[in-house]
């Protein structure tokens, strides 16, 4: 799914209707990437997981994290160098993404700091940004010294909150990866990170014969590098191929549509919902959806809560009204009154 809308449209609110149904008549666990702390009171209403990710968190992560099943195909390690290469794009920065002698020094260490791991794969030996670190320090090609000094910020510098292993059990039905404390420099290494451990836990759970319904907000971030866009995008697929069920959240509707990845995104969403529109993103998704000059009135200066559904090839107007004396309106709305209040 994907629900769209500007700010105070009522995503987040949107999105926690559906965490509060599909908690109360489902079994299925519930994951959410939360950027801007919007989720932690309903997860704890809910007797949930609050994973704080922050470069102040004492709670860790670790990019490196492998599972042995990480992968539908023989190797394990493949779809794990994506993640990986992926990663050091985004850390490194350039706009043309890795160039292809780095693309390849990058591989070689993977499966040389892995290799040790799978020959004694305890949780003393999972990798680390650090071992990648030194793996590219031995290299020759002077492009792996240039591309472990770019490293050194996230394995020695100010940004080295990544360089950690996992340290939390995230084994609550419903959990909640806050990263609203990360900062400029480390929100899209961070929400590519948790994207990658959602995955990890969606592998088990499918294993397990279990559904996984992901929550992924300010997805625009994800696809706006072209670098994270195709990692993501494939990632989006595997969800839905391992009895995964992702949706995803953005004001910025105009950055998603001109990810060249979109395609695959929306081949893989049965079903939008549309808040109120930006002119400019309106008249986008009138072009890309085939909305109606009518049909286009219901996300037109609409109030919170009111829209458009698209399921198929339906398109539904809707408005929905929940009742504020409720408890669950207290641990769900986010409207500066209410919390005031």
């Amino acid at each position: 799914a994907l629900i769209l809308g500007t700010p105070g449209s009522g995503k987040s609110f949107s999105a926690k209707r559906e965490i509060a149904n599909s908690f109360l008549v489902t079994d299925d666990d519930i994951i959410i990437s939360d950027p801007e702390s919007e989720y932690s009171p309903l997860v704890a209403r809910f007797g949930g997981q609050v994973i704080r990710i922050s470069p102040t968190s004492d709670q860790y992560i670790n990019p490196m994290d492998i599972n042995m099943n990480y992968s539908d195909d023989d190797n394990p390690i493949a779809l794990k160098a994506d993640f990986i290469l992926s990663l050091c794009e985004l850390i490194v920065g350039n706009k043309d993404g890795l160039r292809p002698v780095e693309k390849t020094v990058i591989d070689r260490c993977i499966r040389q700091i892995y290799q040790k791991y799978f020959e004694n794969p305890g949780p003393e030996n999972m990798p680390i940004l650090g071992d990648l670190y030194e793996c590219l320090r031995a290299q020759q090609e002077e492009q792996a010294q240039e591309l472990a000094t770019a490293l050194e910020l996230y394995v020695f510098g100010s940004l080295n909150y990544l360089n950690h292993r996992t340290n939390v059990n995230v084994d609550n039905r419903v959990a909640c990866y806050d990263i609203s404390g990360l900062g400029q420099n480390l929100k899209k290494p961070g929400m590519l990170t948790v994207q990658n451990n959602i995955w990890q836990r969606t592998i088990v759970n499918r294993y397990a014969g279990k559904t996984t319904r992901i929550y992924l907000d300010e997805f625009h971030l994800l696809l706006k590098e072209p670098q994270t866009a195709a990692y993501t995008a494939e990632i989006y697929k595997r969800f839905r191929k391992w009895n995964g069920i992702p949706t995803s959240l953005t004001q910025n509707v105009k950055d998603l549509l001109e990810s060249p990845e979109i395609e695959n995104i929306l081949e893989n969403s049965d079903f939008i919902l549309m808040l109120n529109q930006a002119a400019s993103d309106r008249n986008i998704l009138a072009q890309r959806l085939g909305i109606s000059p009518q049909e286009l009135g219901h996300i037109t200066n609409s109030d919170a809560g009111e829209g458009l559904l698209f399921f198929g090839d339906k398109i539904i107007p809707f408005v929905d009204k929940f009742p504020t004396d409720t408890k669950l309106y207290q641990v769900m709305t986010t409207k500066p009154a209410d919390l005031a209040a």
